[in-house]
């Protein structure tokens, strides 16, 4: 599986505005809903705190991978965004988040939305590539080295 099957260019937001989890969230979830693949952005919203409340999906290392699955998701997509200041996620080891990547999925597509959730997983866990993304300074940039990073994973 590659990411950027999912992962539309318009799905990424470089200079995060929000600066709390929920806001972080709720702009997330917006540009989802602005492609038609969510149909209801305050359901999506509500599965996506109430999976937060199970414990953060603040893995630490400046990552957040927040994810959910609802009938409210048209198809299996994701949404990438950066933080320039850091957002207070809840994270693991306490450290402000970066990189949010967030992963909807409809409720019957367990196994394809836990596949994407490890592909994210195991990318992320590269400090270069890690690096990379914070640095971007534009969506394009986010793309690019996602792009790089997966043909080298030859995905």
């Amino acid at each position: 599986m590659r990411i950027r099957d999912i992962l539309k260019d318009s799905a990424v937001i470089v200079g995060l505005k929000a600066d709390t989890k929920k806001a972080v969230l709720e702009e997330m979830v917006s540009s989802l809903f602005e492609q038609g693949v969510i149909a209801d952005k305050q359901k999506m919203l509500e599965v996506l705190l109430a999976r937060e409340s199970l414990g953060s999906t603040g893995i630490g290392q400046g990552i957040a991978i927040p994810h959910g699955k609802s009938s409210v998701a048209k198809e299996l997509s994701a949404a990438c965004g950066i933080s320039r200041g850091g957002v207070d996620f809840d994270a693991l080891d306490d450290e402000k988040v970066f990189v949010i990547f967030l992963l909807v999925a409809p409720e019957d597509q367990a196994s394809q939305h836990l596949k994407a959730l490890a592909r994210v997983s195991a990318l992320l866990k590269d400090k270069y590539f890690r690096k990379a993304l914070i640095a971007s300074e534009k969506s394009e940039d986010v793309t690019r080295v996602l792009d790089q990073e997966e043909q080298a994973r030859k995905a």
